[in-house]
């Protein structure tokens, strides 16, 4: 079928949430991607932080067709091995507590907010609050997207949920000011993804968990994006100098299959009993199993310290291109901050037509999030492209 006809079927059966390139992809394999006219193209997206060993890696692939012929579901009902085996291994890695899987990061900060919740209605609490940050990103469902303000101050969607309060990035002062004893949670990302790459400080990190503290909130980390390696160690907060109460993981877990995970510090991963919260195809054998082999790839101290290793060598050459002004985040997960001339949006269309996927989150911004398993070659020809094209845009 040519991409006419399928960009016809699109626009006549899919409800018109995205706005789709005009390319079809066929193929991949490792930091690569070929359409259906054989074009190659660098994947400096990893579709959106999902393919982070790279397309189709044979570990991942491999897990998933043996256990895809043995069991793929039987819902939470009984036990299988895989989803045992992968919450252990998420809980040891991390925080040591409870996991609760899931499908999506969506679900992963549901599961996270009536968490909180549950807790705050133990100490008393009837009306309970959950303080995010603006510019914050937690989801589409209707408990992450109240959590998102930017989302949720779309009317045509409203009401949104209760109880949902947020505060400048970084501003210490705000988030003291608004967290009380009716404070269930705050939610924070390390390090702002979908607004363009904005970490949270460490004092902002600091002001959060002590508060928290203060009143008996959780402190809730989304490592939806900055999680499973992307930063250069297993989660961003042990790059950081708090460790929160609540993790929440998705993305890149799956290796490419659809796959969340809640994870919590022993006391307050207690709190969900039978019955508060559930999922029919959570935990189910076939993403376990690929969860397992990606964790397998990512939990490996030469993998990440190459990821820290490469993000200082991409940062580096980006910051060497005429019409960059800064460079934004940690490990392989930059923002490229371009000059105010500079229209990030053709830069991206550009870059697509000369075969490198970049993603355009704010008119000054490219975001690049290639997979961890990408070479220095690869890191090269992808600042060679977009140095070739800013400077065919100043000219």
């Amino acid at each position: 079928m040519k991409l006419e006809e399928l960009q016809a079927l699109e626009q006549r059966y899919l409800m018109q949430t995205y706005r789709r390139a005009p390319v079809e992809f066929v193929r991949g394999e490792g930091a690569l991607l070929w359409d259906s006219e054989g074009r190659e193209y660098l994947d400096f997206l990893a579709g959106l932080s999902v393919c982070s060993v790279g397309h189709c890696h044979p570990a991942v692939v491999e897990a998933v067709r043996e256990q895809a012929g043995r069991l793929m579901h039987v819902s939470n009902l009984f036990f299988t091995e895989p989803m045992v085996r992968l919450a252990e291994r998420l809980s040891e890695s991390s925080l040591g507590g409870r996991v609760f899987l899931c499908n999506s990061g969506a679900e992963a900060n549901e599961c996270a907010i009536k968490l909180a919740r549950k807790q705050a209605y133990r100490r008393g609490v009837e009306e309970p609050e959950i303080v995010s940050l603006e510019g914050g990103f937690h989801g589409r469902t209707y408990g992450a997207l109240s959590a998102t303000p930017r989302l949720a101050e779309n009317e045509a969607l409203g009401p949104m949920l209760p109880g949902f309060r947020s505060v400048p990035l970084n501003d210490v002062g705000a988030l003291r000011d608004v967290v009380y004893e009716k404070t269930a949670a705050v939610i924070v990302e390390p390090i702002q993804g979908e607004s363009g790459v904005y970490p949270a400080s460490e004092e902002l990190l600091l002001a959060a968990r002590q508060a928290c503290d203060e009143v008996g909130a959780l402190l809730v980390f989304d490592e939806i994006q900055t999680g499973m390696g992307r930063t250069g160690s297993l989660w961003a907060y042990e790059q950081t100098p708090v460790r929160p109460d609540l993790l929440t993981s998705a993305k890149a877990l799956g290796g490419g299959l659809p796959i969340g995970a809640c994870l919590a510090a022993p006391q307050p991963g207690e709190a969900l009993e039978p019955g508060d919260h559930g999922s029919t195809f959570a935990g189910g054998a076939v993403t376990s199993a690929a969860a397992l082999a990606v964790l397998d790839l990512i939990d490996d101290p030469a993998l990440l310290r190459q990821v820290r290793e490469l993000g200082a060598v991409l940062r580096e050459g980006l910051l060497a291109i005429d019409g960059v002004e800064e460079v934004r985040g940690r490990g392989l997960m930059l923002g490229v901050g371009l000059g105010e001339d500079v229209d990030a949006a053709a830069i991206g269309v550009d870059l697509l037509r000369h075969g490198l996927i970049v993603n355009v989150p704010e008119p000054g911004t490219l975001r690049l999030l290639p997979p961890l398993t990408v070479d220095s070659a690869q890191i090269e020809r992808a600042v060679g492209l977009i140095a070739e094209s800013l400077l065919t845009y100043l000219r």
